[in-house]
């Protein structure tokens, strides 16, 4: 067998060059458009809610001053009500709002597991050349790669449960750069999706055909690669994780 786990050669090597090889146009050009994406993901379960869009300058469409997650954060304060599976709705929010971005509220249905782009991308190399279950995964070309996973729900021990505040507070994501593990009361943008900068986009590298599988069988190679990632970056200083509020 030419490929072995860890090594560039063979199976490694394909999905190394496949993983990079695939852009924003490309990906978004295998579902057919915007709707169509939209309308897959909330085929797949997952509550969508509409979300700011890019304005010129690297500003955000919302009227906050200063907006510190310009073009990433929900439209409406009531975003967990208001997210929706229903196809009727979701059509009609992606023809009146043609430029809005959409989240996806996670704890409902989904979690996300959020990591940096480098650390995601050896931790999927790494799943999927030991034949471990990947489900959808989707790239964020501002450097994140966001693991779609079955939703922990609410465990009988809270002590096990860990809450992301990271969105509410976005200030925090230069301290606590590595793994963010989206569940109830967070949310991530859904691809299609533009940010701000020349052609910046948040795309499937994994589609939705792929069933969500449990987080915990992806967390120990997704926290070893972010180990390793975080020990590589000269000015890194470890931070507490989870968080618990």
């Amino acid at each position: 067998m030419s490929a072995e786990l860890g090594g560039r050669t063979g199976l490694q090597g394909k999905l190394s060059q496949w993983l990079r090889g695939r852009r924003p146009k490309e990906a978004a050009a295998d579902s057919g458009g915007r709707e169509a994406l939209l309308l897959a993901a909330a085929g797949a379960g997952l509550p969508l809610s509409p979300a700011a869009h890019p304005a010129p300058g690297y500003r955000c469409s919302c009227d906050r001053v200063g907006c510190p997650t310009p073009a990433r954060h929900p439209v409406s304060f009531a975003w967990q009500t208001q997210s929706t599976t229903d196809r009727a709705q979701i059509e009609r929010w992606a023809r009146h709002q043609p430029q809005a971005n959409f989240i996806t509220a996670t704890g409902m249905v989904h979690d996300v597991l959020d990591v940096p782009l480098e650390a995601g991308r050896e931790a999927l190399e790494r799943l999927l050349g030991a034949e471990i279950e990947v489900g959808p995964v989707a790239e964020s070309d501002d450097g994140r790669l966001l693991f779609f996973t079955l939703t922990r729900g609410t465990p009988e021990d809270e002590d096990e449960w860990w809450p992301c505040e990271l969105d509410c507070h976005p200030e925090t994501m230069d301290e606590h750069p590595g793994l963010r593990w989206h569940c109830r009361g967070s949310y991530v943008l859904v691809p299609p999706a533009q940010l701000p900068g020349d052609g910046q986009t948040v795309h499937w590298v994994r589609g939705l055909e792929h069933p969500l599988p449990d987080p915990l069988s992806l967390l120990e190679t997704l926290t070893d690669a972010c180990a390793r990632h975080a020990d590589e970056e000269p000015d890194h200083v470890p931070a507490a994780w989870p968080l618990r509020h």
